[in-house]
């Protein structure tokens, strides 16, 4: 998987990089789903799945679809026990940093 700072390098390297549009139609919706995929979660987490990864944080969400109900004082401390990020944000980035990658075949 290609690590958050690689991920420029990675698309620096390649001359066959697809457009943007190619890729992503900008009026699309991503599922939370899709950013935090089972390989994302089992690799970067104590987790296997998004799902089980917020049916186990301190709320009483069940999915990732209840995940808006989560506090985000408790969801920064959850991710910071249970997975290798300090915080949300930077849980959030790599895990944007890894559905780009894939989009654009990199990882």
């Amino acid at each position: 998987m290609v690590l958050e700072t690689d991920l420029e390098d990675a698309a620096a390297k390649r001359d066959d990089l697809p457009d943007a549009d190619e890729v992503y139609d900008e009026g699309e919706e991503i599922p939370i789903t899709d950013v935090f995929d089972d390989a994302f979660v089992a690799e970067r987490t104590d987790f296997e799945t998004f799902d089980e990864l917020v049916a186990e944080s301190p709320s009483e969400a069940t999915s990732a679809a209840d995940l808006e109900t989560v506090p985000h004082g408790e969801w920064d401390e959850f991710v910071a026990e249970r997975t290798e990020f300090e915080n949300e944000q930077a849980f959030v980035m790599a895990g944007r940093d890894h559905w780009v990658a894939k989009r654009l075949d990199l990882a």
